[in-house]
C-alpha cells in the first residue's frame, strides 16, 4: 500500500495551488473516492485504506500532507476525521505551513433545496445550494433512482419483510453556475407538462439523502455513474451540512389486509369491469400490488411507462410462475390498473396515455420474455414442489440445493419405506429426509451442516450465497466441492453476517481447481 499512499500524496500537491475551499474539497473527495466501492477481505475498505492514508500522511509531514489531512478532517469518516485533525494539529505545531483555504473549510452554509423530476417519480434530481458565507454559491445535484427497491443491508440486502430506503443515489455532481441551473430547471417544468420543479425542506432533504446514500453504500456493485466515487465523500459531507431533524418520505409497507382491500377496490371499479376472467385478474392484480410494495418502495399505486416495462419484462419473467390464463390476462389487468391507479393519484392524462402505450408496446415482448419452466420440459408437479411460493428466480438455486431433476436424485421413487415423490422439499422435516438420501452413512454433524446450507439456499439468504455458488461452478468446481466450501464459509463466519459476506467474497475469487 505504500506506493498507493505515495501516489495519493503526490496528487495532494494540487491542494497547495488552489485558493478556494470548494476546489480543495473536490480534490480531497476525488482522492478519497479512489477506493470507494472496493472490497477487502476483512473490515471496511474506507477504514482499512483511509486510516492507513491518514497515518502515512501524518508520517510524511509535508505541506501537501497537512493539506490532505485538513481535507480529510472535514470529508472523512468520523474516525478518520478525528485522527486527521490530531495529525494536522501536530504538523502545525511542528511548523508545517497550513494552506490558505483551511480556515474556510467546514464553514459551508446550506441555502435552498429543490426537487426536479417527472410526475411519475421514477427518478429525481435533488438540487441543494450552498455558500461559504459570501455571494458565491455552488449547487450539489444528486440523482436519486426510485424505480427498483432491490433489498439492501448486510451483504447488500434487506432482511425479509422490511421496506428498504426510499430510493438510491445513482450519481452526483457540482455546479458553480447556480442561477443558470435553477433557471433551466424552472423553464423545463414550465414548458413540459410531465416535469416538475418544487422546493424541498432542507431538513427533510438531509433525511432523505442520508437514507438514499446508505442504500447505495450497502448495495454490492451499485449501478452508479462513472464519476460518482469522486463525489462520494463530498456528497456525504454536504448531506451532514444540511440541518438535522427532518423526515424522509415514508413508503407504505402494505400488509396483507391492506393489499387485499386494495385489490378488492380495483376489481369492483369501472376500470376492471371489462376484464373477462376475474379469477385470473384477481391473481394478476395481487402480483401488481406485490411488485409495488416490494420493488417500488411501498408504492403500489404509482404507475409510469418505465415501471410498467420493468414489471412485464423484468420482474415477472424472473420472479413469478404464472398459469397460461394469467399470462394471457396480465397485460389487460395492468392496463386497467394503470387507469384506476392514475385516477387515485391524480396522474395527468398525458402520463396515463404514455404509460398505457408502454404497456401495449411491451405486451408482445412479454410473451417472448416470460419463461415457464414446464415449457422447457420440466415436470409441472416437480416445479410446483420446488416453487410452492411461485418464486421463479428461486428454481436454479433450489434445484442446486436439492438436485432432484435427473438421475437417481430425481424427486420420485422410494428411500426405504419413504415415497420420495410425496415429500415436500419446502418442509424442513421432509428436506432432512431428502438430504439423508443424498448422503448415505453421513454422521449427524455433517447432515446438520448440509441441512443449514440447504435452508439458506432455499430462502436465498443471503443472496451472495447463490452468487458465490454460481461463481465457483463457473470456474470448474464440482457441486460437492462447492457445497463444502460454502459450509466452510458458514463455519468461519459464525453468526456474523458481515463476516459471512467477506468469507463468500473470498470464495468468489478462488482460482479454478487443478
Amino acid at each position: 500500500m505504500t506506493l498507493v499512499y505515495e501516489g495519493m500524496l503526490q496528487h495532494a500537491r494540487e491542494l497547495l495551488a488552489v485558493r478556494g475551499p470548494l476546489d480543495a474539497e473536490l480534490i480531497v473527495s476525488r482522492i478519497l473516492g479512489a477506493w470507494w466501492g472496493r472490497r477487502v477481505v476483512e473490515g471496511d475498505v474506507e477504514e482499512v485504506v483511509g486510516d492507513g492514508l491518514v497515518r502515512y500522511a501524518a508520517g510524511a509531514g509535508t505541506p501537501a500532507a497537512l493539506a490532505l489531512l485538513t481535507g480529510i478532517g472535514y470529508l472523512g469518516t468520523p474516525r478518520q476525521a478525528a485522527e486527521a485533525e490530531r495529525a494536522a494539529l501536530d504538523l502545525m505545531a511542528r511548523g508545517v505551513a497550513r494552506p490558505a483555504w483551511a480556515d474556510r473549510l467546514g464553514t459551508v452554509m446550506p441555502e435552498e433545496c429543490f426537487v426536479s423530476g417527472d410526475v411519475y417519480g421514477d427518478h429525481e434530481s435533488i438540487v441543494c445550494t450552498f455558500s461559504y458565507g459570501g455571494p458565491r454559491r455552488h449547487a450539489l445535484v444528486v440523482l436519486v433512482d426510485r424505480t427498483k427497491a432491490e433489498p439492501v443491508g448486510a451483504g447488500g440486502r434487506t432482511p425479509r419483510g422490511t421496506v428498504p430506503a426510499y430510493g438510491m443515489v445513482r450519481d452526483a455532481w457540482v455546479s458553480s453556475r447556480v442561477e443558470r441551473l435553477l433557471a433551466q430547471c424552472r423553464a423545463e417544468s414550465r414548458d413540459r407538462p410531465l416535469m416538475r420543479f418544487e422546493p424541498l425542506d432542507p431538513a427533510d432533504t438531509r433525511a432523505m439523502l442520508h437514507r438514499a446514500l446508505e442504500h447505495t453504500n450497502a448495495t454490492v456493485n451499485p449501478p452508479v455513474g462513472e464519476n460518482f466515487a469522486s463525489y462520494h465523500a463530498f456528497l456525504r459531507a454536504r448531506v451532514r451540512a444540511l440541518p438535522p431533524g427532518g423526515r424522509a418520505p415514508q413508503p407504505v409497507p402494505h400488509g396483507g389486509d391492506r393489499r387485499a382491500t386494495l385489490a378488492a377496490r380495483f376489481l369492483a371499479s369501472d376500470e376492471a369491469e371489462g376484464l373477462s376472467d376475474l379469477s385470473a385478474a384477481g391473481r394478476c392484480v395481487d402480483r401488481i400490488i406485490d411488485y409495488g410494495c416490494a420493488q417500488d418502495f411501498g408504492r403500489p399505486l404509482r404507475v409510469s411507462p418505465l415501471k410498467a416495462e420493468m414489471f412485464l419484462l423484468d420482474w415477472l419473467p424472473r420472479k413469478v410462475l404464472l398459469s397460461p390464463a394469467e399470462q394471457e390476462a396480465v397485460p389487460h389487468v395492468l392496463a386497467s390498473w394503470v387507469r384506476w391507479a392514475a385516477r387515485q393519484t391524480g396522474l395527468p392524462d398525458e402520463g396515463v396515455r404514455a404509460t398505457l402505450d408502454a404497456v401495449w408496446d411491451a405486451t408482445a415482448r412479454f410473451a417472448a420474455a416470460y419463461r415457464d419452466p414446464a415449457a422447457a420440459g420440466l415436470d409441472r408437479a416437480l416445479v410446483d414442489r420446488l416453487l410452492p411460493d411461485g418464486d421463479l428466480e428461486a428454481l436454479p438455486r433450489r434445484a442446486f440445493a436439492l438436485p432432484f431433476l435427473s438421475g437417481r436424485h430425481r424427486l420420485s421413487g422410494r428411500h426405504g419405506v419413504v415415497d420420495l415423490g410425496a415429500l415436500d422439499p419446502s418442509a424442513p422435516a421432509d428436506r432432512r429426509i431428502l438430504l439423508e438420501f443424498e448422503h448415505p452413512g453421513a454422521d449427524q454433524e455433517h447432515l446438520d451442516a448440509h441441512e443449514r446450507l440447504a435452508a439458506r439456499l432455499w430462502d436465498g439468504d443471503p443472496p451472495e450465497l447463490w452468487e458465490t455458488a454460481q461463481a465457483l461452478l463457473d470456474v470448474g468446481f464440482e457441486r460437492h466441492d462447492v457445497l463444502h466450501r460454502l459450509i466452510g464459509a458458514f463455519e468461519r463466519a459464525g453468526d456474523d453476517p458481515d463476516a459471512l459476506r467477506d468469507a463468500l467474497g473470498v470464495l468468489r475469487h478462488e482460482p479454478p481447481p487443478g
